[in-house]
């Protein structure tokens, strides 16, 4: 293999990815090579077909590439290269942010109301998948966090995370068991009798996750088989779980004796 003809072909390669044609590319590299050329003798310089010429040109200038001379015959000189690369690299930028505006704008107008209502509810599966997406959605808290959940399995999987979001940020946790220390601004509700038995070890991954009462994941798990869960945004899964929790909050903080500690 020709090592010069290889790295020509990396060059035209690069000079593509920034927005020129393989023609555009090699009129270019081969007006760098002279102080200016003619339309004939850019074609022989660069192999391009001689009809293609004046139209490679006529691209070039627009895109700020090449210089035209008012002689006759005309003559054509290829701005500097860091110069030229400028130019393009910011034709690149210019076209990202339309296409991202674009493509945001396309994005949002499938968002009428009628599809606003629309009950969106996500099946996730696999141990792994669910813990990173329960991490993330956590991560991504703005005021509030509300959990009824395993303390083993808050402990193993998600304290980290968890405890070491900011502050300001209110967390409720139910669970079995809390023998540790509470974090500050977290509010534990401990089920001493028969009902954690929902949340005993071998369910231990099952749990009810409501965050900014925006966002909530459900996990089920059973002995024996993989985990699943649902997450959803929608307003009303959304809703039926955040009344859930109203529920059996005012159960645990009215109708039992229920240990709460406070951080």
């Amino acid at each position: 293999m020709n090592p010069g003809k290889e790295k020509s072909g990396q060059l035209i390669e690069a000079l593509k990815s920034l927005g020129l044609t393989k023609y555009e590319a090699l009129v270019y590299i081969g007006l760098l090579q002279f102080e200016g050329a003619s339309a004939t003798e850019i074609h022989e310089i660069s192999g391009v077909p001689r009809a293609s010429v004046y139209p490679v040109l006529d691209k070039l200038s627009h895109k700020g590439l090449v210089i035209v001379s008012n002689s006759i015959p005309k003559r054509f000189e290829a701005v500097p290269p860091e110069e030229g690369i400028i130019k393009l690299k910011e034709d690149i930028e210019l076209n990202a942010e339309y296409a991202s505006s674009e493509l945001q704008r396309i994005y949002i107008s499938k968002m009428t109301p009628e599809k606003e209502r629309q009950e969106l509810i996500w099946t996730l599966s696999g141990h792994e998948n669910i813990i990173n997406k329960l991490k993330l959605s956590i991560s991504d808290a703005k005021s509030k966090i509300q959990i009824v959940a395993d303390r083993d399995f808050i402990k193993k999987q998600l304290e980290e995370t968890l405890f070491g979001l900011e502050q300001k940020i209110q967390i409720e946790i139910i669970t079995d068991q809390w023998p540790d220390e509470v974090p500050k601004g977290t509010i534990v509700r401990i089920i001493e009798d028969k009902l954690c038995e929902c949340l005993e070890t071998q369910y231990e991954m099952a749990g009810i996750y409501i965050i900014d009462s925006r966002k909530v994941m459900v996990i089920m798990s059973s002995p024996g088989n993989d985990p699943s869960a649902l997450f959803s945004e929608s307003n009303g899964f959304i809703s039926f779980f955040t009344n859930y929790w109203k529920f059996v909050s005012y159960h645990l903080d009215k109708k039992r004796p229920v240990k709460c500690i406070q951080g």
